[in-house]
């Protein structure tokens, strides 16, 4: 009996188990954020960061290289909450399960700014930000309108602005909070009432920096949305330049600062008075080269006018060499017509129906006579082969038989053909055909040529 062999077995080495359970890991999970109190930090000599993210009912293990850290804005320390994102992995060298983090930020600013970046998708799916919906600025205002806090120093920016600028120029002011949680309730009000009233050509939505929450009124969805729906352009300048709301991405121009808004919106008087200079000086300098184009022309138009009589000379002359011209074209067409009509009655006797009539008419009767010799000779023909039949078939006929002497005799009863003598008996009746008649008989004596 042969002896039975156990199947093939695959044994793991431990580096190789650890190596596919870290594959199957980060392939198996997204990078996902997760937020917690850090615990057990370490700062070795290499600048990676190593510690413990956990809650009141467990801990993981983490690790951040040195150059995702370098980009952090704020310094760890053990006890602090934050927020990361992460990719899950393991540690190979001792089977530890461990998240790598990428990205860390202090949980407060990271609840607002998760808040800023969903609305951010949720709006820009809507539509709120889409290049199309944008208006343009107008070139020169007759009245701005300032949508901010009457006291703070965005206003005092914008007026000292725009005096410098072009001091004629009317402001209007909607006062509003721009901090607290009735601010955005109240621009989102001032913004309807600027579109209702229709006073300004530009809106100005402004007021200083300040942290992510002292920003968030203009991080409002209903801000957005009333932004979005205002008929006149909005320039948004809000914070200082590195500080981005949704306010901005809403407006129709976002500028770093206020200060800066009202320079995007108000002409300065310079550039104005300079351009006004340069084109009366355009003006100007058209104006005489132009005068001077026309008095040349003038003066060429005079040298060049001929007298009345030359013209009515030129004319007549003209007149008749038309006239010479028109006769001999007439001519020539007349000439032209004759001989395209003499080409076309000679193409025409050529296609006379009468020579195509005479050449088929002796077609026909050269045709009728072949077939009349071919009819008559196929007649005879087929008569000399019906003869021919005819003999062949009296050769074979059975009547040609009986001619000689010969008759058919049959049973009366049956009518049967009687070849042997059996078939009959002693004064039985029997019919006889000859070639020329038939009979009746009775049998008188039978004789087998056995016996």
């Amino acid at each position: 009996m042969a002896e039975l062999t156990s199947p093939q077995r695959d044994i793991y080495s431990v580096s190789r188990l650890n190596r596919e359970i870290r594959t199957l890991l980060e392939t198996g999970f997204p990078a996902i954020w997760l937020e917690g109190e850090l615990s057990n930090l370490a700062r070795p000599a290499s600048g990676h960061l190593y510690f413990s993210l956990k809650d009141e009912a467990a801990q993981v293990r983490c690790a951040m290289f040195r150059n995702r850290n370098l980009l952090l804005k704020f310094r760890p320390e053990n006890g602090l909450q934050v927020m990361v994102r992460a990719r899950v992995s393991l540690y190979e060298a001792r089977g530890d399960y461990q998240l790598i983090v990428e990205h860390m930020e202090e949980s407060g600013d990271g609840a607002l700014r998760r808040a800023f970046d969903e609305l951010k998708v949720k709006l820009e799916a809507a539509g709120l930000f889409a290049a199309t919906h944008k208006q343009p600025l107008p070139r020169f205002p007759q009245r701005i309108g300032v949508i901010t806090s009457p006291s703070g120093a965005a206003i005092r920016d914008i007026v000292t602005t725009l005096r410098r600028r072009f001091p004629g120029l009317p402001v209007v002011i909607y006062p509003v909070p721009v901090q607290g949680e009735n601010a955005a309730p109240a621009i989102a009000a001032a913004l309807r009432t600027a579109a209702r009233r229709d006073e300004c050509d530009v809106l100005i939505l402004a007021r200083g920096g300040g942290s992510l929450e002292d920003l968030w009124p203009f991080n409002e969805e209903v801000v957005a949305r009333a932004i979005y729906d205002c008929p006149i352009p909005v320039v948004s300048g809000v914070g200082h330049e590195v500080d981005v709301t949704i306010a901005d991405f809403a407006a129709d121009v976002r500028a770093p600062t206020p200060t800066a808004a009202a320079e995007l919106v108000s002409p300065s008087q310079y550039e104005w008075q300079q351009s006004f200079a340069q084109l009366a000086g355009r003006l100007t300098r058209q104006l005489q080269q132009q005068l001077r184009h026309r008095e040349q022309q003038l003066n060429w138009l005079a040298r060049r006018l001929p007298h009345p009589r030359r013209y009515l000379q030129s004319v007549a002359q003209r007149l008749d060499e038309l006239e010479i011209r028109r006769t001999q074209a007439l001519r020539y067409q007349l000439q032209q017509r004759q001989s395209q009509l003499n080409t076309l009655r000679e193409r025409l006797q050529q296609h006379n129906p009468r020579h195509a009539l005479q050449r088929h008419d002796a077609h026909c009767r050269q045709l009728a006579t072949r077939l009349q010799h071919t009819m008559h000779r196929d007649l005879q023909d087929m008569n000399r082969r019906l003869q021919y039949l005819a003999r062949s078939l009296e050769t074979v006929s059975p009547l040609a038989t009986l001619s000689r002497g010969y008759a058919i005799v049959t049973t009366e009863a049956e009518d049967k053909v009687i070849t042997d003598v059996n078939q009959i008996t002693l004064q039985g009746r029997i019919r006889g055909r000859l070639h020329r008649g038939r009979f009746t008989a009775v049998v008188d004596g039978i004789e087998d040529e056995k016996s």
